[in-house]
């Protein structure tokens, strides 16, 4: 085991990003044009580095497994994106932001990196409103804010519901115009499947064609990997299905270090499981709890009611209604950070008061906002006395226009309409914070290779605040990695083009191929889908909402067993150099089933509960996580070794906290 060095300027800390900016080394103009960058993903944090590298000079190379950039992932995000620009006056600033950062993911974070993402939130938003990102404004033409769970200031910007859709489209439009240029080749419809390594250094990645199959090898100075997080291991969770693991995998068995893999978020506003063979879990906006209320019936014999058909929810009293986070957390309340409003939800449906079919759904409820939002309505509109239907009129016109499209897209899934009956909901996997390993740099332990957005770990610790993943993906590509990349590139000027027939890239493209034609010539059958479910199965059950010593151990067994079966019964169809979506799958769901193994070794090393991260054996009287900051405030990073995920090495990062007090977190 060893001490890994994340290279943090000295320094006090509000000034580390501004002093390390100064002095780092540049490339010359004429000098770019000489140099070849690949960036794999696009979403926010690769569109926007793509762009950005681009439009400093670099010869840029970005590839996507989907059709088009904005088709990538970032798009799914709904509720806001939080920058610390005050416009409420509400107390808000940089140091704020960066504290509450710290503090929502329970002290597992790294301080410098995190107060350089509170730094650089502000240029995020007027980058983005340049672009034409038409953010929410209030009635005197101002950007409007809403809250987020774990703060309690306004500094959320959203686009109604559809916040990552259009800051990928302006971050899309950026790239567009590099493309366009010349500046950005780009390659949808590719997917990496290998790291080249050259004399210890990233020189270029193996993709394949996902329409025509081919194998094709590209050579770079430097490789940015912005492909996003690894949730589809639960296979059920909130990505889109296509969102794999494969490319920071492949970085992984190369040598980069995974940092902190069994620290995945746990989202608790998404709506319930409701099959046996659903593919996906569909978000609804932690946005919707500035002004929903959470409740469970207080009476098991009402949820057995409601949950046989028997009551309905809006027929429930007032005072038989438990609105559980109010009463257990008053000072922040609905408000309170996902991994803490998760687990709430889990003990009252444990309990026996869940409110669906199968007791795991509560409600969210918006009947109080509706009439709030009313009564201003109507007083403005000067109504003294209006009627209760008026009211109900007035208050629904205020929440559409907030959360429309949310509500809309919850009663076709449902068929239930939302303003008139309260939402189901449930926690489900939403996010990763753990990811590749990177120094202050966003480098990885192997030299050139970078890792920015859900890809890395650095910035939220063990649990991730609402609205800070659009933060940092946009902060990474637009406003960190066209310095650090560029830090690395200075002694790259005279290197000149990289061949592809250097025998590193024969090698790696070799080693794909035999990894397909073996899945292709397997003579299992058994569908690769019928695995991946097992894994979720075991992820979700033995690593998802709260983990223990002998469920851990079990689920190792059970996945490496799983592993094997796998090899040996798999039945992939098709051929190679043709279009096979259930090639990519197998490729896939061989590294989730590798990852899987990597994430419970993580949570049992780790004897603790922090964030997202919730040990049954380390928890307080009152359910809370127990950190133990003496043994466990480090950064866990994980180098592959002998061919095998039970086998790797550990490696730490001390966490040194100079700027905030480390204490036990307290929402109440």
């Amino acid at each position: 085991m060893s001490t890994l060095n994340a290279h943090i300027p000295e320094g006090p800390i509000a000034e580390k990003w501004t002093k390390h900016k100064a002095k780092i080394p540049l490339v010359s103009p004429a000098n770019k044009r000489q140099i070849d960058v690949i960036v794999v993903g696009t979403g926010l944090a690769g569109s926007s580095a793509a762009a950005s590298l681009a439009e400093l000079g670099y010869n840029v190379k970005a590839f996507c497994f989907q059709d088009s950039p904005r088709r990538a992932h970032s798009i799914a995000a709904q509720g806001g994106i939080n920058a610390a620009k005050n416009y409420q006056n509400d107390g808000d600033s940089t140091f704020r932001l960066f504290y509450d950062t710290i503090k929502g993911g329970d002290y597992r974070s790294r301080e410098a990196n995190v107060h350089r993402l509170a730094e650089v939130s502000a240029n995020i938003i007027d980058q983005c409103v340049a672009q034409g990102v038409p953010f929410a404004r209030d009635y005197g033409g101002q950007l409007d804010n809403r809250s987020f769970g774990g703060v309690q200031v306004s500094r959320t910007f959203y686009a109604k519901g559809q916040t990552g859709q259009q800051l990928l489209l302006g971050a899309y439009s950026a790239l567009s115009r590099q493309i366009a240029k010349g500046r950005v080749k780009m390659y949808a419809r590719h997917e990496m499947v290998e790291l080249v390594v050259v004399n210890g250094k990233a020189r270029g990645i193996i993709a394949r064609d996902l329409v025509s199959g081919e194998l094709e090898r590209h050579s770079a100075h430097a490789v940015l990997l912005c492909t996003g997080g690894y949730g589809n291991v639960f296979y059920l969770s909130t990505n889109a299905m296509g969102s794999n693991v494969t490319a920071a995998w492949k970085a992984h068995r190369k040598g980069a270090f995974m940092a902190n893999p069994c620290f995945t978020q746990i989202h608790p506003t998404c709506i319930p499981v409701s099959g046996h063979f659903q593919s996906k879990l569909t978000l609804m906006s932690e946005s919707l709890r500035n002004d929903g209320r959470i409740w469970v019936p207080k009476k098991k014999e009402d949820a057995e009611a409601i949950r046989a058909g028997k009551l309905q929810p809006v027929q429930l009293a007032e005072e038989d209604r438990d609105y559980y986070l109010e009463r257990r957390y008053p000072a922040f309340g609905n408000l309170v950070p996902r991994d803490v409003a998760s687990r709430a939800a889990k003990e009252r449906c444990d309990a026996g008061h869940g409110v669906n079919k199968t007791g795991e759904a509560v409600y969210l409820d918006f009947a109080s906002a509706i009439e709030r939002y009313g009564k201003e309505a109507a007083h403005v509109q000067g109504l003294h006395q209006p009627s209760p239907e008026k009211i109900r009129e007035l208050g629904e016109a205020i929440v559409e226009s907030k959360y429309g499209n949310l509500f809309q897209m919850y009663e076709k899934i449902t068929a239930q309409n939302p303003y008139k009956t309260p939402m189901m909901i449930y926690p489900a996997v939403h996010y990763t914070m753990g990811g590749i390993w990177v120094d202050y740099n966003l480098m990885t332990t192997v030299p050139g290779l970078f890792a920015l957005g859900e890809a890395n770990f650095s910035d939220h610790g063990a649990n991730r605040l609402g609205a800070s993943a659009l933060m940092q993906g946009l902060a990474d590509g637009y406003f960190v990695a066209p310095y650090t990349v560029g830090t690395y590139l200075a002694d790259d000027i005279r290197t000149g083009k990289i061949s592809t027939e250097l025998p590193e890239f024969e090698e790696a493209e070799k080693a794909a191929r035999e990894r397909m034609e073996k899945f292709l010539t397997n003579p299992g059958t058994t569908p690769v889908e019928v695995f991946h479910r097992e894994l979720g199965k075991i992820m979700w059950d033995q690593c998802g909402m709260a983990r223990n010593e002998a469920g851990l151990k079990q689920a190792i067994a059970d996945i490496r067993a799983l592993r094997e079966r796998f090899y040996k019964e798999v039945k992939v169809p098709g051929a190679m150099n043709e279009m096979n979506p259930e090639l990519d799958k197998a490729g896939r769901v061989a590294d989730f089933l590798e990852l899987g193994e990597l994430m419970c070794l993580d949570a049992l090393s780790r004897e603790e509960s922090c964030g997202g991260h919730f040990r049954e054996e380390y928890q307080s009287e009152e359910g809370e996580a127990v950190r133990r900051d003496d043994e466990f405030a480090y950064v866990a990073a994980w180098e592959f070794a002998e061919q095998d995920p039970g086998k790797a090495k550990l490696h730490k990062e001390a966490l040194v906290f100079e700027n905030v007090k480390l204490i036990t977190r307290s929402y109440k």
